[in-house]
């Protein structure tokens, strides 16, 4: 459901940046994207408190942080993404402009594939916040682009979709616990992306996201062991 209301509110807001785009103003964007942002640090926040051991959520944050950093998964991911506009931009029309920056915009992103995470796990907030904020940015980009942007929610339904299918699947073999404590994580990581689109500060989130992968780590590997042996 999180993907779906994604891939609507962007076809939607494509379609009436093509046909109001004489009439929309930029101050209006900046004041609708920074209400949204807001919102965006209140789901993160509210995410993050319904952990039920914050030495997990602390570890694993460090730990992926120090192996996202190892790797540079975000300098990768902006260099892709730098590297398909250049290469669209020069040559190609306006429809190929829209649609690779807007696909870019939407799929290359720790909150696409966070909230596909949490939506598999049950929780479509992240998304629903995601969606909001795609849509906003849809109304824009269609009427400087035009049609090209509406067709980015095809492989924003593809990417997202294929992250929430797989996660959904995990659910029979994940517990409780390891669930909440996923979904704490990814919260700050939400909570990272508001600050970010606030230009508060700029955190480099894809760095984060191997922290979704020390959770079960240390939670079905290292604690069962701990325990084990003391």
């Amino acid at each position: 459901m999180g993907t779906i209301v994604n891939v609507i509110t962007i076809v939607i807001g494509s379609l009436i940046g093509l046909f109001a785009k004489n009439f929309l103003k930029e101050s209006l964007q900046l004041a609708v994207m920074t209400a949204l942002s807001l919102c965006v640090l209140v789901i993160g926040i509210s995410g993050a408190l319904i952990t039920e051991n914050m030495l997990i959520v602390i570890s694993s944050l460090v730990i992926g942080t120090v192996i996202g950093e190892a790797l540079n998964i975000d300098g990768r991911l902006t260099r892709l993404s730098e590297n398909i506009e250049k290469k669209y931009f020069k040559k190609e029309s306006n429809f190929a402009q829209g649609f690779m920056l807007a696909s870019c915009l939407y799929v290359i992103g720790a909150m696409a594939i966070v909230g596909s995470i949490q939506s598999g796990l049950g929780s479509h907030d992240t998304l629903y916040a995601k969606a909001l904020l795609d849509g906003v940015s849809s109304i824009f980009l269609a009427a400087i682009y035009g049609i090209g942007v509406l067709f980015s929610s095809i492989p924003v339904a593809i990417y997202q979709g294929g992250i929430t299918l797989a996660a959904k699947q995990l659910t029979d073999v994940l517990n409780p616990e390891l669930i909440t404590e996923l979904t704490a994580v990814g919260s700050v990581m939400i909570i990272a992306i508001g600050l970010n689109t606030l230009n508060i500060v700029k955190i480099k989130v894809a760095n984060l996201l191997p922290s979704l992968l020390i959770v079960p780590v240390i939670m079905l590997v290292i604690m069962p062991l701990i325990a084990t042996f003391f």
